[in-house]
C-alpha cells in the first residue's frame, strides 16, 4: 500500500512538474492566430507601401545625382560660389552664403520628388493627415533647421578640409561626432517643438506606469509628455530622447487614442530600453565610424574625379566649396552601398530594445497588437532577406514571434501566473475610438 501511495505521488508530481516546464502556447501558432486577424486587403496595401518605398530609395538617389549633374554641369555651383565669393570674400562667411545657396537650390530642384513621396503617397496609403498648407509650412520650417545647422556643418567641415590637408576626414569626423551629441541635445526642447505642440500628460492610468518603468530603469525622467502628432498623420510613435538636461519621454496622441494601456506600455517599454541599453552612445559611434568611412571614400576619390571633370565643372580641388554637390554624390553613393550594413546595425538595436520591453513592461500581447498596428505601414511578412537587407526594424512577423515565445518561456517557467494550463490566446478584433 505504502509503495502504490509512493508511486501514485511521484505520477503526480512528474506531470505537475510537465505541465510548469512545457511552454503554454506555441509561438508560432500564436504568432499566425495575430497575422491571421489582418484582412487580406490590408496586408496587401502595406505590402504595395513597402515595396513602393524600396524603389523611391533608388529614385532618390538617382535623382539627387541628376541635381549634382545640374549644379556641376551648367557651371551653376561654381556661379553660386563666386556671387558669395563677391561678397564676403573665401573664408567662412563666404562658404556659408554659398550653404545657403545650395541648400535652397537643392530644396526647389528636389521639391517635386518631396511632394509625391511626403503628401501625395501619404494621402494615397492613408497615412497622412495635412492638407497641403499645413504640410507646406512644415517643410518651410525643416527647411530653415536645415540652413541653420546645415551651414553650420557644411562650413564648419569646409574648414578642416582647408586648415587638415589630407587628413581632413580625421578632424571631419570628430566635428561630425561633437555636432551630432550637439544635435541629440537641442532636438527634444528646441527643435521638435518647431513641429508639433508638447504638454504634459496629465491622465495618471498613463503616465504613472510609464514612469514606473523608467525609474526601474534608470530613465531620469520625471514627467511624460504628449504631443500632437495626429495633425500630420494617424502614425503611432515614441522616444525617449535627448540627455541631460533635455531628456524627455514623449508619446503621441495618436498612441494614446489608438492604443490600450497594454500596448502603450509595451510601446514604452520598448523606448525606455533604447535608454537602458545605452543605444544613444552606441549609435554615436557607430555613425562616427560610418561617418569617417564616408569621408575617407570622398577623400580618395574626389582627387581623381576632379582632375577629369574639375576644369568643366568650374573646381578646383576639394577645399572650393564649388565641389560641394560631388562631395554629396560621393558621400551619397557611399551611403546608398552601405545600406545593408547601416540597416542591419539598426534592426539589431531595435530588436535589442524589442525584449527589453517585454521584460520591463511585460505585455507580450499588447506587443503582438501594437506591432500589427505598425504593420499599417511596415511589411508584416517580407522574406528573408528582404527583411535583412532593406528593413531597418524587425518585421511584424518577427516581432509578433518574439513576444509568443517570450510569453511562451514565462508561462512555462511558472512565472506567468499560477494557472499553467495550456492554451492559445487568440486576439479579438478590437474597435477603434473615433
Amino acid at each position: 500500500m505504502r509503495r502504490n501511495a509512493f508511486v501514485l505521488l511521484v505520477l503526480i508530481l512528474g506531470v505537475r512538474t510537465l505541465a510548469v516546464a512545457q511552454p503554454a502556447i506555441n509561438p508560432e501558432e500564436a504568432t499566425e492566430a495575430y497575422l491571421s486577424t489582418v484582412p487580406a486587403e490590408d496586408r496587401e496595401r502595406s505590402d504595395a507601401y513597402i515595396e513602393g518605398g524600396y524603389w523611391l530609395q533608388l529614385i532618390g538617389y538617382l535623382y539627387g545625382l541628376g541635381v549634382a549633374w545640374i549644379l556641376l554641369s551648367t557651371r551653376l555651383s561654381a556661379r553660386m560660389r563666386e556671387w558669395a565669393e563677391k561678397r564676403t570674400g573665401r573664408g567662412v562667411i563666404g562658404s556659408a552664403l554659398y550653404v545657403v545657396q545650395y541648400i535652397v537650390v537643392t530644396f526647389v530642384i528636389g521639391f517635386p520628388l518631396t511632394v509625391y513621396h511626403g503628401f501625395i503617397r501619404e494621402h494615397h496609403y492613408g497615412l497622412a493627415t495635412q492638407t497641403f498648407g499645413p504640410w507646406m509650412r512644415d517643410q518651410l520650417v525643416g527647411l530653415a533647421v536645415g540652413l541653420v545647422l546645415g551651414g553650420l556643418a557644411i562650413s564648419a567641415l569646409y574648414i578642416a578640409i582647408r586648415k587638415a590637408g589630407r587628413r581632413w576626414w580625421l578632424y571631419g569626423t570628430g566635428g561630425g561626432v561633437v555636432f551630432l551629441s550637439f544635435v541629440f541635445l537641442i532636438v527634444p526642447v528646441f527643435i521638435a517643438p518647431l513641429f508639433n505642440t508638447y504638454e504634459l500628460l496629465e491622465d495618471p492610468t498613463v503616465s504613472e506606469p510609464i514612469l514606473s518603468m523608467a525609474r526601474a530603469n534608470g530613465v531620469p525622467a520625471t514627467d511624460v509628455y504628449q504631443f500632437d502628432a495626429s495633425r500630420q498623420s494617424n502614425r503611432i510613435s515614441a522616444n525617449v530622447s535627448g540627455f541631460l538636461t533635455t531628456m524627455r519621454i514623449s508619446l503621441n496622441d495618436n498612441l494614446l487614442e489608438r492604443c490600450s494601456l497594454s500596448e502603450i506600455k509595451s510601446v514604452m517599454g520598448h523606448e525606455i530600453g533604447h535608454y537602458a541599453l545605452g543605444h544613444m552612445w552606441e549609435n554615436l559611434m557607430f555613425f562616427g565610424l560610418v561617418l569617417g568611412g564616408g569621408f575617407a571614400f570622398v577623400n580618395a576619390l574626389f582627387e581623381k574625379l576632379g582632375a577629369r571633370w574639375g576644369e568643366r565643372f568650374g573646381i578646383s580641388d576639394i577645399g572650393d566649396i564649388a565641389g560641394l554637390p560631388l562631395v554629396a554624390v560621393l558621400f551619397s553613393t557611399y551611403m546608398f552601398l552601405l545600406t545593408p550594413v547601416v540597416n542591419s546595425y539598426i534592426r539589431s538595436n531595435e530588436a535589442e530594445a524589442d525584449i527589453f520591453g517585454l521584460n520591463a513592461a511585460r505585455e507580450p500581447d499588447g506587443f503582438a497588437t501594437v506591432s500589427l498596428k505598425l504593420g499599417e505601414y511596415r511589411k508584416l511578412s517580407p522574406g528573408p532577406l528582404e527583411e535583412i537587407i532593406l528593413f531597418d526594424h524587425p518585421s511584424g512577423r518577427s516581432r509578433i514571434l518574439m513576444a509568443m515565445t517570450w510569453k511562451a518561456e514565462q508561462a512555462g517557467s511558472g512565472d506567468a501566473s499560477e494557472d499553467h494550463t495550456p492554451q492559445l490566446s487568440v486576439p479579438k478584433p478590437r474597435k477603434e475610438k473615433p
